[in-house]
């Protein structure tokens, strides 16, 4: 996996960076965006972690973030692929607002749409869409799987940032993405270092429409997962 730290310290992704954390800082007093508040901490868990899976969006593509909260993986990526154009789709009012904030302040290309997940994949504009749909800290990969691969095109991916239990809901997962129309093409295990431990980038590839049941709404996916 190639180092990304030299893209946020130095130069104009590494102003970027330093601008995101001042802004993440300052909205955290407000809202709660992270629990990590240190800069040297911040930077391998949300900025590193989130540039991890950076190979395996495919230049230009368009992409849609499933509870982007804080920006995470979306605002890293952009930073440092211009090429990349994101809607951040989340829920709470008040992190929509930060996000629009660091959309502007950093001259990123993306909109953000304040939506439940489930909702968004039922409007005609955003569903099956999207070459990549991703998340990172939403739900376990069942139920993430139901908010997300709705959003993908047929041909497109669906990117899951897991923690170093991975592959327990990988399993837990194969029925759902079955159902949803997916399948699994990469699941890179890798350690972000600085006793930060093991992450794993979750991949899967959109086979064939999702059938029009899915997403069931009302928290079906989280108090019945597939």
């Amino acid at each position: 996996m190639q180092d990304y730290r030299k893209l946020t310290e130095e130069g104009e992704t590494g102003e970027k960076f330093k601008e995101f954390y001042r802004l993440l800082t300052e909205y955290n007093e407000k809202v709660n965006l992270t629990r990590i508040t240190d800069e040297e901490e911040c930077r391998v868990k949300h900025f590193i972690d989130s540039l991890a899976g950076e190979r395996y969006f495919p230049q230009g593509a368009k992409c849609a973030e499933v509870g982007s909260g804080g920006g995470f993986p979306s605002v890293p990526l952009m930073i440092v692929r211009g090429d990349l154009k994101f809607t951040l789709i989340e829920s709470v009012a008040k992190k929509c607002a930060f996000l629009e904030t660091a959309v502007k302040a950093l001259d990123l290309n993306a909109e953000v749409v304040c939506m439940r997940a489930e909702d968004a994949a039922r409007k005609k504009e955003m569903r099956e869409a999207f070459d990549v749909c991703c998340a990172r800290a939403v739900a376990r990969l069942n139920t993430l799987s139901e908010y997300c691969i709705p959003l993908v095109k047929t041909g497109g991916r669906f990117i899951a940032y897991k923690g170093s239990a991975a592959q327990e809901e990988i399993l837990e997962a194969r029925h759902a993405l079955e159902v949803l129309g997916a399948r699994e093409i990469a699941a890179e295990k890798f350690l972000l270092g600085e006793e930060a431990g093991e992450r794993t980038i979750f991949v899967a590839e959109k086979v064939k429409p999702t059938p029009a049941a899915y997403p069931r709404g009302r928290g079906k996916e989280r108090s019945k997962p597939l």
